[in-house]
Formats: C-alpha cells, structure tokens, sequence
C-alpha cells in the first residue's frame, strides 16, 4: 500500500483572510470544508497522517495578521505559514509534496507549478459566494486540460466541431492522457473510499463533480471510459454538450470549481461560484 502523507494545499494569503478589508477572502469556505473533512478523518482513523493540510504562503510582515486570525477561527491544526519568496515557490512545492496551488493573481508561478507537475490554478472571487454544506466538501472539475490532457480540445481549436467530434468517435475506446488535475482528483477519491470504508457512503463528507462540455454521445463515453480506466469515479458526471455550465453550478454549488476557458470561469462567477481558472501549458 501507498505511505500515507497529508494532502498538500498551498495558497496565497490573501484568499483566506484579505488584509486591507479586514475580511474573509473566496477560499475560507473551502477552507472551513477541509476542516470538516479532517475531522471525520480523524474520527474514523486517529492514527493517520493522511489529512489535509494547508500552507498559506506569506510575507514576514503579514505573519501576525495570519496567525490571530487562524486562530480566531480554529483552524490552527489546519493551517501551517510558509514564509517563502516568489523565486522559491516550486521548490517549496516539491519539497512538500504539494498537491493543488492556488494563487490570487496571475503570474508566472501558476505555470511554473504546472511544468513542474503541480495542479496549480488562479481563483477569483465572485460578488457573493453560495454553497449548499459546510461539512460537505464540494469539488468541481472540467474535463479536459483539467482532468485530461488538452488532446482533444487542441482538435477542437484547429478543425472545429466536427472534427473534433470525429476524432472523438475514432478514439472512443482510446484512454486519453492525464491532465494537470488528475493527481488531485485521485487523492480526494483516495480519501472518499477511506470514509466509504467506515460506512460513510450517502454522507461522505467529499463529494466530486465533472461539469464538463462534452456532449453525451461518444465524446462523453470517452470521457467517462478514461476514468473508468483510471480508476476513479466521480460523484456525479455533467454533460452540458457546449451549453452553459452555469445552471448545473448552482445546483451543485461547489466550494471550488476548476476550469481551462475563461468564459467558464466568468460565468461560473455570474451564478457565485468560486472558480479557478486553469491556465494552458505552455
């Protein structure tokens, strides 16, 4: 069996507690939703290192600011300081075992964590912000260049629709290739069984979603065959073939949802969705 290590979140300081507005910032939700998560964990296996854990990536003079209020929310077991300058952020990552990075602004690192294997992505944040369940994580995913390579959609971009869906047909029975994301999906699919061990099925405290534009005819099997092929399965698989993904968001609505087209990010921002906008590779 794997060793058991904690899973890694890195983020920026500001999407947890925002300085100037004295305020919360998009990712406290998700924040408060690992904590659940960690609580059940321990409760049904006391023993295990295999928790979520977050690294709040700051400078020195914010470093009180972050602590009272980590504390003031009880989240001190949760959350760690990484006081790290921006040329060493990779290096930090490998050295940690970070699984997911998430930056309030765009830059460089962002890709650079992705070269470097990292799932890695820039969170905005909507006006107001909805989910359903404090004690229910909620993870949102596009399919590809998110879970899967960008393969098919680079057909898409270059012949167009129907070249895409041909391809799709031709490929049907063929895996595609992983994409940045898929290494996170399956440690929360890893923690999900964990607590489906212990009878937590209905009220698993983890709950994953693939809202993606694939359509429900042979480009949607394909996806639905590579994670199967994998080895995972989501909770729930959407299939909104090239319609808006903003409808199946707030039904879902996820703590974090994760997405390679700007378009989908804004419109997922238009129905309060925290989202997460996954740049291409380079």
């Amino acid at each position: 069996s794997e060793p058991e290590i904690p899973v890694t979140i890195a983020m920026s300081s500001g999407l947890l507690f925002k300085q100037e507005q004295q305020g919360c910032g998009p990712a406290f939700k998700f924040v408060e939703a690992l904590k659940a998560v960690n609580a059940e964990l321990t409760n049904h296996y006391p023993d295990s290192e295999e928790l979520f854990k977050v690294k709040l990536i700051n400078d020195s003079s914010s470093s009180d600011f972050l602590m009272d209020h980590i504390c003031e929310h009880g989240l001190g077991e949760l959350i760690t300081l990484l006081p790290v300058t921006e040329d060493q952020l990779v290096n930090e990552f490998k050295k940690n075992n970070t699984h997911l990075y998430l930056s309030d602004e765009p830059g460089l690192k962002v890709q650079e964590a992705l070269n470097a294997g990292v799932a890695a992505a820039i969170m905005f944040t909507p006006t107001n912000i909805i989910t359903e369940s404090e004690n229910q994580l909620r993870v949102a995913f596009d399919g590809d260049a998110v879970l899967f390579s960008n393969e098919s959609e680079l057909v898409f971009k270059s012949g167009g629709l129907q070249e895409y869906l041909k391809n799709e047909k031709q490929n049907v029975e063929n895996t595609m290739n992983g994409g940045p994301f898929k290494g996170f999906l399956e440690v929360l699919i890893k923690l999900q069984k964990k607590l489906h061990n212990r009878g937590l099925y209905k009220k698993c405290p983890i709950r994953t979603y693939l809202v993606t534009s694939r359509g429900a005819g042979c480009d949607g099997y394909r996806a639905l065959n590579t994670l199967h092929t994998w080895g995972l399965e989501l909770d729930e698989a959407v299939f909104v073939g090239g319609a808006n993904k903003g409808p199946t968001l707030q039904r879902v609505k996820p703590h974090i949802f994760f997405d390679d087209q700007q378009i989908h990010v804004a419109i997922a921002l238009s129905v309060e969705t925290v989202a997460c906008w996954v740049p291409s590779p380079n």
